[in-house]
């Protein structure tokens, strides 16, 4: 019912846009200090929350997911449902990175029952019950469970709740990574995240977990990180990713079609669309993370805040020295300004209050940070326009 798995043999694009991804993730990963980066990816994994809960329907603030992950919820219900949810997803996200996870790999059924139960063990209970729009009866979301009943998801019947053991054993045949080639693995995240989303193995929670799956199955083949997500391509192309995954839902069209239930041109198009989404986020991120580039926007920054008064003098030498080397000791704040140790100190006080730099304690060395307040700034159009609107029309970026 949901074969063909794979794009035709000889599909000659599809490998040639694996190895255009794999060159300039590769380019990405090298580009910052790893201390810079793992700074970067914390900022990252909450952009990708934004644009994975703007897919779904739920537009959660920036400032609301800032605010949720130092545990400052909302007194406004609906806001702190949502607050509660982008922290469970950025705190799963943040375990597929630092490569934790059953060791059967991302596309076993142990892996993707771990994703969903990671996930949904930190959701609201508000969030945890499905309700059939036809009947009105409610079902429970049990974390890591398949799903024990049958579902529509528009259009779209996906397999009956008895079948889905032998589809996900299929699932995991199909795109197990220990026979596949890199460029292989690669595509197989694009058609693994069509599939799997067929299957529609969960009561909820489906497309969450896809993203988050892609995002294991990028890392699993090396090309991944913390540094860039599809997710934010795939939000602001939404509509078209929509019709994608609903084209390669069709059954065959025609003898030339493949040999299976499903659309063998429409799988490949979808997985065309999902590297060449990948391809651009890597250049949008490396674009933004360009060092000379990132560095001159953090100086304008830097100078237009001390003429307002906002920040001290002398600031942007110890922000570029946290760029530039990773970090540095709090002791070598006066030699790296100019100032005397007492003005030196104060300037570092404040930009630690600021969140501009940060440290894991009052003796550990300073290191950038990241603060919602100049995003726009030193990453312009990481989040939508002025407001955080959606913006879900195509463009490049």
């Amino acid at each position: 019912m949901m074969e063909p798995m794979w794009p035709r043999d000889g599909h000659t694009k599809l490998a040639d846009l694996a190895v255009d991804l794999v060159a300039k993730a590769s380019s990405l990963a090298g580009q910052l200090h790893g201390n810079v980066q793992e700074s970067i990816g914390n900022l990252v994994r909450s952009m990708n929350c934004y644009y994975s809960n703007l897919i779904e329907g739920h537009n959660t603030h920036p400032r609301d997911i800032d605010a949720a992950l130092e545990e400052n919820y909302s007194s406004v219900a609906e806001t702190r449902i949502l607050q509660l949810e982008a922290r469970a997803h950025i705190e799963t996200q943040k375990r597929v990175d630092c490569g934790e996870g059953p060791r059967e790999g991302p596309v076993s059924t142990a892996y993707i029952q771990w994703l969903h139960r990671e996930f949904c063990l930190r959701l609201p209970d508000e969030l945890l019950w499905v309700e059939n729009p036809d009947t009105g009866n409610r079902a429970r979301v049990v974390p890591g469970e398949f799903r024990k009943g049958d579902v529509a998801v528009g259009e779209h019947i996906p397999p009956p709740a008895v079948d889905l053991p032998r589809f996900m054993a299929r699932f995991q045949s199909a795109y197990s990574g220990g026979a596949l080639s890199k460029t292989q693995a690669i595509v197989a995240a694009g058609a693994a995240h069509h599939r799997f989303l067929w299957i529609h193995p969960f009561y909820d929670g489906n497309g969450r977990v896809a993203r988050l799956l892609s995002h294991a199955m990028l890392i699993h083949a090396g090309i991944g990180g913390s540094l860039w997500s599809v997710a934010r391509g795939l939000a602001r192309n939404v509509r078209e990713y929509k019709a994608r995954l609903a084209n390669a839902d069709l059954p065959r069209q025609g003898d030339y079609d493949g040999r299976g239930e499903r659309s063998a041109a429409q799988l490949e198009k979808f997985c065309e669309f999902f590297l060449n989404t990948c391809i651009d986020q890597v250049e949008f991120m490396s674009s933004l993370l360009q060092p000379g580039e990132l560095l001159r926007r953090i100086r304008l920054y830097a100078d237009d805040e001390a003429v307002a008064g906002r920040l001290p003098a002398r600031s942007f030498s110890l922000l570029r020295e946290a760029l530039q080397m990773g970090g540095f000791p709090r002791g070598q704040a006066s030699g790296i300004t100019g100032y005397q140790e007492r003005r030196s100190r104060q300037i570092l006080a404040e930009l630690l209050r600021k969140g501009l730099l940060v440290s894991d304690g009052p003796r550990a060395p300073a290191r950038l940070g990241f603060p919602l307040d100049v995003v726009e700034r030193w990453f312009p159009q990481l989040y939508p326009a002025a407001g955080y609107e959606y913006l879900p029309a195509k463009a490049k970026g």
